[in-house]
């Protein structure tokens, strides 16, 4: 189809649409000849995208079994790790089709939110591109290949995984959405606009907008651009009439007078638009919309981080990309449900650990209010997996980088780049160099953000001048090692890019309570008294200290918010069933673990925490000694059994090069167990009596609880989700915090059953099946809308205790 490169003088041109491609043909499998616009599909599954091929498993410790030394673990020696990457049938092919027409004289783009991966993109059984990396957004021009308006045009799209390909799960299929876009011939393309924003004297902000229009004529264009504010409300605008650049970009610069300047925080996360339309001879030609804020970025050598000239530290999360039983399959409800979760604990930043993210959590992350570390690779020139990213870094590193940046480049939470992590290569004579030009093209592209990196290899990268010419030295864990690279360094900041790697399990409780790296046990479990850590990491308060008393520490990101499939760290090596992880500050389930109101203690300014550890049933346990932990954010507080007072405990001092642990919890360790209840009472800071927390123990199972996470009312959109916890409680409502027992789930009425997770990470239960056994008394179950308004039932069931029944209303 030949598309005219001429004004097409007052014919009025249509506006641009973008349309979701969301019912596919999948086939598991290679195919020959499947690229064929002529092949029959019709016998192949139905499914809907976002779709994770991999996720309904089933978990099999043989699934991408790899035999390798983890070198930034410290290994030596190879050896079997089991559940590396989840346990799941991620490895292999995997082909999609879909149909679509155009309408008459369209510049027609297909926009691959990500496609997991080497995807090959065939159009009407031509090869339209390919593109290795699974993780990155890409676009392809299919005009070219498009058969006549209003006739059928055939997308097919082949996908392979390789074994060891991966550290972690890394899904699998078309996970991410795909954009089918139609523009006139004159047009803006994908990513097509740069604003570079600035205050001036005054308070007013100057936008300067770049903007890319593709097969201009040569001739005037009239480009109309108004700035559009939250509430809709157009408080400038711009007209200017003449030809495009000869590098096809047309600037504009608008002015933002100080009355209509809403700045962006995490407090304030005011968004505007920049509405752009271009007309040829009088028709409109196209029209473009980019999200942006205002905000300045500033990070002084001995100060620290400034936002809108306002010190603070990153109070940040890192982030694998899977939504636990849903899998890798993006789901904008889902991602919703992480991002308040976090929010209420305080965090106010996420890293995008160890690859570009969905477009989704971008927009979220604007809209919500969190700062964001963006980061490409896991992997550059130097292998971590055999059939990692290092076999296209060469090639395509540059590229990748160029996507990325041009996609986010406008969105006010990204507040930094981030060009790796742990890299290889940073130990490399050479190392430096490749670590300069990927942060050249970020400083290229978007000359208005930091870089930095993910080190672990301190002795390294301070003695070749790696960490010494990344803009913000990013260490990983080494917290006892900040002080010497702020002494050696010459950016006079450290950021902690992956912090902690506490490891525990949800409602586990291990005897005796010791602060201990690298411990193991019989049952695959980690102790949630937040006292074990890898050797290569530690417990929080040692982050904590770092943060409070160093200026020049800008933040953090801890490892990890949430659970993630594979890498179930310290039981990673001939220990299946494990095939999660252990490192979340919120479980697989959606669940807190402990060790959230531990950090919610010392980040939410806006509320009280007061969390009090482990639950009191422990029968046999009679008379021994149970420790009792509470997190919190008074200064003071006392603890009661069966109504004896144990004492008061005070928060410690905080000292200049010392974690002390009691600065942050407060622990009573010579508690010996009665049953019961425990009670805590917090002090305020003059000493009144301020909150209480009682936990009792647990009599005989009686009843099913069913819990919804957020009461907001869903939306019959068919993807909106209601979280709900399953709770197993004796007749008084106390938690059973030992039973294991299988529930299982009916929905009716306005939705479906989407998804079900215990938090438990040697768990074999297939997550899309509707039924799950709890773990520590508890579970979750995850429903989904249909397309009608209604009320969905929800019932849960188990053998011997009474069921639960909730109702969810969907408008």
């Amino acid at each position: 189809m030949m598309l005219g490169l001429v004004c097409l003088g007052t014919t009025v041109l249509a506006q641009r649409t973008e349309t979701l491609l969301q019912q596919w043909q999948f086939h598991r499998g290679d195919v020959q000849g499947a690229e064929a616009a002529t092949f029959d599909d019709s016998s192949w599954e139905r499914v809907g995208i976002p779709h994770d091929w991999a996720i309904t498993g089933p978990f099999d410790r043989t699934n991408d079994l790899q035999t390798v030394a983890v070198t930034q673990n410290g290994e030596t020696e190879a050896s079997e790790k089991t559940g590396r990457t989840g346990g799941l049938p991620y490895v292999g092919v995997g082909w999609y089709r879909t149909r679509f027409t155009t309408s008459e004289g369209k510049h027609t783009t297909l926009v691959f939110d990500g496609a997991m991966s080497e995807a090959e993109v065939y159009v009407n059984g031509r090869k339209a591109a390919f593109w290795p990396y699974g993780y990155n957004s890409f676009f392809v021009d299919v005009t070219p290949f498009l058969h006549e308006a209003g006739m059928e045009n055939v997308v097919a799209v082949r996908l392979e995984n390789r074994p060891q390909s991966a550290r972690w799960y890394p899904g699998a299929g078309l996970y991410r959405n795909v954009h089918l876009v139609e523009t006139s011939p004159l047009h803006v393309p994908v990513w097509g606009t740069q604003v570079l924003a600035r205050p001036l004297q005054g308070g007013d902000w100057k936008v300067e907008l770049r903007t890319s229009i593709a097969n201009a004529p040569e001739a005037d264009l009239c480009v109309t651009t108004d700035i559009v504010d939250a509430e809709g409300r157009i408080v400038a605008s711009r007209v200017d009439t003449r030809r495009v650049q000869r590098d096809g970009l047309f600037v504009q610069h608008i002015v933002v007078p100080a009355k209509a300047v809403a700045l962006w925080s995490p407090e304030t996360p005011q968004c505007y638009r920049a509405v752009t339309r271009i007309s040829c001879e009088g028709a409109q030609a196209d029209a473009y919309s980019t999200v942006f804020g205002l905000r300045t970025l500033d990070y002084e050598p001995e100060r620290g981080f400034l936002l809108n000239g306002r010190l603070r530290k990153f109070q940040g999360v890192c982030l694998h990309h899977d939504l636990g039983p849903l899998g890798a399959a993006v789901s904008r409800s889902g991602l919703i449900h992480q991002l308040k979760m976090l929010k209420d604990m305080g965090c106010d930043a996420i890293r995008t650990s160890h690859n570009m993210p969905a477009p989704e959590l971008v927009e979220l992350c604007d809209s919500l209010g969190f700062m964001m570390m963006l980061e490409p690779f896991d992997e550059w020139d130097i292998a971590k997996c055999e059939n990692g990213y290092h076999r296209y870094f060469n090639e395509w590193a540059e590229r990748d980088m160029v996507n990325m940046l041009h996609h986010y480049r406008n969105n006010p939470s990204v507040v930094m780049w981030s060009i790796g992590n742990e890299v290889p290569t940073q130990c490399s004579p050479e190392g430096y160099k490749v670590a300069k030009f990927l942060q050249d093209i970020c400083h290229r592209e978007d000359p208005t953000r930091k870089v930095t990196c993910g080190m672990d290899q301190v002795d390294c990268v301070l003695d070749n001048g790696f960490a010494a010419m990344i803009d913000i030295p990013g260490f990983n864990y080494r917290a006892h090692r900040y002080d010497e690279a702020h002494r050696r360094l010459p950016q006079g900041i450290v950021l902690g890019s992956e912090t902690a790697s506490t490891v525990s399990s949800r409602g586990v409780y291990k005897f005796p309570v010791v602060k201990e790296d690298g411990r193991m046990y019989d049952d695959n479990q980690c102790s949630s008294y937040d006292m074990e850590a890898c050797w290569w990491s530690n417990v929080p308060e040692a982050d904590f200290a770092n943060m409070d008393n160093n200026a020049w520490t800008i933040g953090q990101f801890v490892w990890t918010g949430f659970d993630y499939l594979g890498e179930p760290t310290p039981y990673d090596t001939d220990a299946w069933p494990s095939h999660s992880s252990y490192f979340g500050i919120i479980d697989l389930a959606s669940l807190p673990k402990d060790r959230y109101w531990l950090y919610r203690s010392q980040w939410n300014r806006r509320s009280h925490t007061l969390h009090l550890l482990p639950h009191w049933t422990w029968p046999g346990r009679e008379g021994e000694l149970t420790p009792v932990y509470v997190y919190t954010d008074y200064p003071e507080a006392e603890l009661f059994v069966n109504g004896h007072s144990q004492g008061r405990r005070v928060k410690g001092e905080k000292r200049k090069g010392e974690v002390n642990i009691e600065a942050y919890r407060l622990m009573w360790n010579d508690v010996r167990y009665e049953p019961g209840e425990i009670r805590v009472v917090a002090y305020d800071a003059d000493g009144r009596p301020a909150e209480e927390r009682t936990l009792r123990t647990a009599g005989k199972p009686h009843h099913l609880e069913l819990v919804r996470a957020d009461a907001e009312t869903l939306r019959a959109n068919g993807r909106d989700l209601a979280y709900l916890t399953v709770r197993l409680v004796d007749k008084d409502g106390n938690l059973c915090p030992h039973d294991g027992r299988l529930v299982t789930f009916d929905v009716q009425g306005a939705g479906r059953f989407r998804a079900t997770a215990n938090g438990d990470a040697t768990c074999l239960d297939a997550f899309h099946l509707p039924q799950m056994h709890l773990f520590g008394g508890m579970c979750t179950v995850i429903v989904e809308t249909a397309e009608q308004p209604g009320t969905i039932t929800l019932t849960a069931r188990a053998r011997g205790v009474k069921a639960a029944t909730a109702q969810i209303d969907c408008e």
